[in-house]
C-alpha cells in the first residue's frame, strides 16, 4: 500500500519498509493457502525481527496494530523482552476472526489462530481497542486488565465537507460523474457511493439486489423515484465476478433507472467524492462483530449520511439511528432506505445530513491526544 502523504511529509517519522512474500506464497486457494502459510509466517517473522531488531533504534513504546497477529505478536514480544520496551497494541479487529472467514470459524488452524492471539496479548502494558464494544471483550472473555481504552477512528483532515462550488468543480472533472453532473446537480440522479477491497466480509450481492429491487420499484409503481448512479470504489479479489454480474443485469434491463460504474481513486479524489455524494453504503458484516468500518468514518467526515448492515454489536457506537443514517440486514431493507431517502422532498435525507455533519466534527488529532496521547505521556 501506498504510505499516506502526511506520513512521508513528517520529519519526525521514519518509514522502514518490510519485504513482501515471495508471489508464489501469496494465493487465494484454500489448499495451497494451508500448504504455503507456514513458509509465509517464517519469512515474515524474519524481515519483521530484522526490521525491528537491527534496522530501528531502541524505544520506549511500540505500538502494534492488530491483526495481522501472526507472527507479529511473537516477534514483538520477543523485541520488547530484549530491548525493554513497552508494548501497546491497537486493536481494529481480532485475527482468527479474518482468518475464519477464509477457512470456516471451526477449522482448528483457526482455533489454534485464536489461542495464540489470547497468549501472545496477555503481558502486553496496554491495550487501545476501535469500539467500546471490543474494550468489553478484551476485558470479560479474554481477561485483560488495564489500561485497555476505547480509541474511536476518526477522520483525517482530507475527509471534509465540499462547498457547492467545490462539489461542482469534481463533479465535472471526475470521468464517472461529469456525465451526469447536470442531473446529479438536479435532483433528477441521486450520487450513491460504497467503498470496498472486495472481500467475503462485504456482501455485494445484497446491494446488487437492492438497486435492481429499486430500478423495478422506480419503473413500475414510483416512476417520480430520481435515478441512482452508483459508484462503487476500491479493489480486490472479487471484483471480476461482480463486474461479470453488473453486466448480465444490465443486459436483462434490471437496471434501467440505476448506472453502475466501478473507481480506484486518489485519497483526495475518493474525498472529495464522498462530499459530492448524497448517501453513501456500507456492506462491512464485521467478522468479529466489534470492530467498525473506517469507511463509514470517512464517510460522516465529509458530512455523508451513511446506510449499511446493521448487525453487529459496535454499529450504534458509529452510526445513530435516524440521526446521521439508518441500519439495514436485508436487501429488501435497503431497497426500502433507498426509497423512502430518495423520494419525495428529500427531507429526511437532508436531516440525516446534518447528523453526519455533527458527527464528523470531532477529528483524529482530537482523540488521539485525549486518549492515547495521554496513555504515552505526550499530552497532559
Amino acid at each position: 500500500s501506498e504510505v499516506h502523504p502526511r506520513i512521508t511529509s513528517d520529519s519526525h517519522i521514519t518509514v522502514h519498509g518490510l519485504a513482501p512474500a515471495p508471489d508464489f506464497l501469496r494465493t487465494n486457494n484454500k489448499w495451497l493457502f494451508l500448504m504455503f502459510a507456514p513458509l509465509k509466517v517464517v519469512f515474515q517473522a524474519t524481515t519483521l525481527y530484522y526490521t525491528l531488531g537491527y534496522r530501528t533504534p531502541p524505544a520506549k513504546w511500540l505500538l502494534v496494530q492488530n491483526p495481522p497477529t501472526i507472527p507479529t505478536f511473537l516477534v514483538a514480544q520477543a523485541v520488547c523482552f530484549i530491548r525493554n520496551t513497552h508494548l501497546v497494541i491497537d486493536w481494529h479487529n481480532f485475527g482468527y476472526s479474518i482468518l475464519g472467514l477464509k477457512l470456516g470459524s471451526t477449522h482448528p488452524l483457526v482455533r489454534l489462530s485464536r489461542l495464540l492471539e489470547r497468549a501472545f496479548t496477555a503481558k502486553a502494558t496496554a491495550h487501545l481497542a476501535v469500539s467500546n464494544a471490543m474494550v468489553r471483550v478484551l476485558k470479560n472473555s479474554w481477561g485483560l486488565t488495564d489500561p485497555v481504552l476505547p480509541l474511536h477512528d476518526r477522520p483525517f483532515p482530507e475527509f471534509q465537507p465540499l462547498d457547492e462550488s467545490q462539489r461542482t468543480k469534481f463533479l465535472a472533472r471526475c470521468p464517472e460523474t461529469a456525465p451526469f453532473m447536470h442531473k446529479i446537480q438536479s435532483g433528477d440522479v441521486n450520487l450513491l457511493v460504497s467503498s470496498t477491497s472486495w472481500t467475503p466480509d462485504e456482501d455485494f450481492s445484497l446491494l446488487l439486489d437492492a438497486l435492481v429491487s429499486y430500478s423495478g420499484l422506480a419503473t413500475k409503481t414510483e416512476p417520480r423515484l430520481p435515478e441512482i448512479l452508483a459508484i462503487i470504489t476500491g479493489k480486490g479479489p472479487q471484483k471480476e465476478s461482480f463486474l461479470s454480474r453488473i453486466g448480465a443485469l444490465t443486459d436483462a434491463g434490471k437496471l434501467s433507472r440505476v448506472h453502475l460504474r466501478t473507481a480506484w481513486l486518489s485519497v483526495g479524489d475518493y474525498a472529495k467524492l464522498l462530499g459530492s455524494a448524497d448517501l453513501g453504503v456500507s456492506l462491512h458484516t464485521s467478522s468479529s462483530g466489534v470492530d467498525l468500518p473506517m469507511k463509514v468514518v470517512d464517510m460522516l467526515g465529509c458530512g455523508l449520511p451513511v446506510v449499511g448492515w446493521d448487525r453487529f454489536e459496535a454499529w450504534p457506537e458509529l452510526v445513530r439511528e435516524g440521526i446521521n443514517g439508518y441500519g439495514f440486514h436485508s436487501s429488501d431493507g435497503l431497497c426500502t432506505a433507498l426509497a423512502s431517502l430518495f423520494g419525495g422532498e428529500k427531507q429526511q435525507l437532508r436531516r440525516l445530513r446534518q447528523g453526519a455533519l455533527l458527527e464528523g466534527q470531532r477529528r483524529w488529532d482530537d482523540e488521539w491526544n485525549a486518549v492515547a496521547g495521554k496513555l504515552l505521556g505526550l499530552c497532559t
